[in-house]
């Protein structure tokens, strides 16, 4: 028998401060106890930004005037799949109040135990906590001023997490400049992540409190995610079998590639912003665009289901 087609739900993290809303969901409905996003189901023949502000209407009273889009993806529960359209929304008119009895809680996402929530709604949460950008460094040419100095630009651009990547170091001298960058990085506010097929790096990592990027030939080495819960872990990832390991794994995120085409390979295959969008819908985890991105494309990964874009030139080069 052919499989149903998947209910279509709009999801809004609304934000307030550091804050975002969950309500719980009442007696006698699906997963009922449980926190989550407010939202809800398509009406027939609405487009996801209007269904969700029907139901913030309908569920809290309020009318949503600033909304971005966030992720977009799919979730198999054993009795129905569901395709999560989430969306920030930072501005409303009204004060939210449960319009249908419901308990309301305002709460960090990084306070929010993932459990509370439906297991749909795990990425979401992930995704509330990650910015639209991802830098990543250029090759460590040898000058440790110059390369804390782009360290420090990005901290000061706003650029909230970097990846470390330098894969012709040797380890000693690669452990050498992330202690370096990590001492710059962290009272900025930006987090590191770590790069690499050594085995040692995770290691290291949760020794800096920084997160670990693994390449896709050390995702497809492991067995178990490498870092502890609340260091974030990421993959890099090529296709939709990379991302269901990286999710599997128990990766906060992926980076997949190339979106577009790039100057280190021109003649490459790309999978364009159709190909993208498919592959994370499917996708259990947020994942950023990479290749041939910049950060003004960070709305267009977005309105294409992704978490945003991955960096290397345009911002590592940057004067």
């Amino acid at each position: 028998m052919p499989s149903s087609p998947p209910i279509d739900v709009a999801v809004g993290v609304l934000r307030r401060g550091d804050d975002i809303l969950l309500t719980r969901r009442l007696a006698g409905t699906h997963l009922a106890g449980y926190w989550e996003l407010p939202g809800g189901k398509f009406e027939p023949g609405e487009t996801a930004r209007q269904a969700l502000l029907r139901e913030l209407h309908e569920e809290l009273g309020i009318t949503a005037t600033a909304v971005r889009a966030l992720i977009r993806h799919r979730h198999r529960y054993a009795e129905r799949t569901v395709c999560l359209h989430a969306f920030e929304v930072t501005a409303w008119q009204g004060e939210p109040r449960g319009q249908q009895g419901q308990a309301l809680r305002w709460a960090r996402p990084d306070a929010i135990d993932p459990a509370e929530l439906p297991p749909a709604d795990g990425p979401l949460l992930t995704a509330a906590r990650l910015p639209d950008v991802y830098a990543i460094s250029g090759e460590y040419a040898g000058d440790l001023d110059d390369f804390l100095r782009r360290v420090a630009r990005l901290a000061e651009a706003g650029v909230r997490l970097l990846c470390l990547r330098s894969p012709a170091l040797d380890s000693a001298t690669y452990a050498r400049l992330a202690r370096a960058a990590q001492a710059l990085a962290r009272p900025a506010g930006m987090t590191l992540l770590l790069h690499g097929a050594d085995p040692a790096l995770p290691t290291l990592a949760a020794e800096l409190g920084a997160g670990f990027h693994l390449p896709a030939r050390r995702l497809a080495a492991l067995e178990s995610r490498p870092l502890p819960a609340g260091l974030w872990c990421a993959a890099s990832c090529h296709d939709a079998a990379e991302l269901a390991l990286a999710a599997r794994l128990g990766c906060d995120f992926a980076v997949l590639s190339p979106v577009a085409p790039t100057a280190s390979h021109p003649g490459a295959a790309v999978l364009g912003w159709s190909g993208f969008a498919a592959l994370v819908e499917q996708a259990a985890l947020p994942v950023y665009a990479l290749g041939g991105m910049r950060p003004q494309l960070a709305d267009i990964a977005r309105a294409h289901g992704g978490q945003g874009v991955a960096v290397l030139r345009g911002l590592w080069q940057a004067p």
